[in-house]
């Protein structure tokens, strides 16, 4: 099969594409045919290594698992002896943040894994980026507590991240402040966003809104300069460390004093999570949203445009 390798860390140029065999699944696994995958931010900082913690997940020295694709959508193929939840025929998606292995022809994954059937009336390039941005948004909406009626800024608003979120804040009840740039402003409307601030025309620093949770999802902000526009109990958490890991020293300092908090949440991946995500777009409420194609064969293009940093919501990969 063909499948999107890199054997070292580093640029976009480490990726290429080579054969390699076909998995053979276990008694609790499937045996998926991928149809469509995606490059994210985890799959560019698992490539690059640029934050040196990842590799205690990764690899040491040089990656343990070569395959890239975190997010995946494809038919099941093959079911083990134990499986119980699937069939051959069946149309799945999911996430995988510990193996990997999505931008392939073919990859496994446990039943029991963040796997569920594809969202009705999704096509494969719509349910391959069902998870990864959203995922990392519901898991921070959750830490921060948000309730009906809070009130939310969102920064970075058109990325994956940044764009889950405020359809996820919206369906909570939150009153949503999104910022982006002027190019997106309409996009970040279409989602739900109650008042949308265009960074490139209007510094958002200047509001006179207060805000009980503030959600950088790009990690372009910093606590200093968000911190007057929280409220006296505020919670503010960027997707980055921040420079000289800052975030991280924050969210083990700010709690001690009672006022205005840094948290520094880890997602985990689990399939509950995977189940109401599919939930929510089978009733219209949540949508991904997609920037670009590329077949499986221009991956190294693919990564090279994420990392760029001008991606809007997803950037799907195609088998074709």
């Amino acid at each position: 099969m063909k499948a999107a390798i890199y054997r070292k860390y580093g640029p976009a140029e480490v990726v290429t594409v080579a054969e390699m065999p076909v998995p053979t699944p276990e008694a609790n696994q499937i045996l998926v045919r991928v149809q469509a995958s995606s490059v994210n931010r985890t799959d560019t900082g698992f490539r690059s290594a640029e934050y040196v913690v990842s590799r205690f997940w990764s690899g040491l020295f040089k990656p343990t698992h070569p395959i890239l694709g975190c997010e995946f959508a494809g038919e099941v193929v093959e079911v083990g002896s134990a499986v119980r939840t699937f069939a051959v025929g069946d149309r799945v998606c999911g996430f995988n943040d510990e193996t990997f292995g999505g931008n392939a022809e073919y990859l496994v994954i446990a039943e029991d894994k963040a796997v569920v059937k594809v969202p009705v009336n999704f096509s494969f390039e719509q349910a391959a980026v069902l998870t990864e941005g959203a995922h990392y948004a519901l898991h921070n909406i959750r830490v921060a507590g948000v309730k009906s009626g809070d009130q939310v800024m969102v920064y970075g608003a058109s990325g994956a991240i940044g764009s889950a979120a405020v359809q996820l804040l919206k369906y909570y009840g939150a009153r949503v402040v999104a910022v982006c740039g002027t190019k997106h402003v309409s996009l970040v409307q279409s989602l739900g966003a109650d008042v949308v601030i265009d960074y490139q025309t209007e510094d958002f620093t200047k509001t006179t809104e207060k805000f009980s949770f503030i959600f950088d999802a790009v990690g372009k902000t910093s606590f200093g300069e968000c911190r007057p526009l929280l409220t006296k109990k505020g919670i503010y958490i960027s997707t980055e460390l921040g420079q000289w890991g800052a975030n991280i020293w924050y969210a083990l300092l700010t709690p001690l004093f009672g006022g205005r908090r840094v948290l520094f949440p880890i997602p985990l991946t689990v399939k509950e999570d995977m189940d109401f995500l599919r939930q929510l777009a089978e009733e219209g409420k949540f949508t991904p949203v997609i920037d670009r194609t590329y077949p499986l064969d221009h991956i190294t293009e693919a990564h090279r445009y994420v990392q760029s940093g001008q991606k809007v919501g997803n950037v799907v990969i195609i088998n074709s």
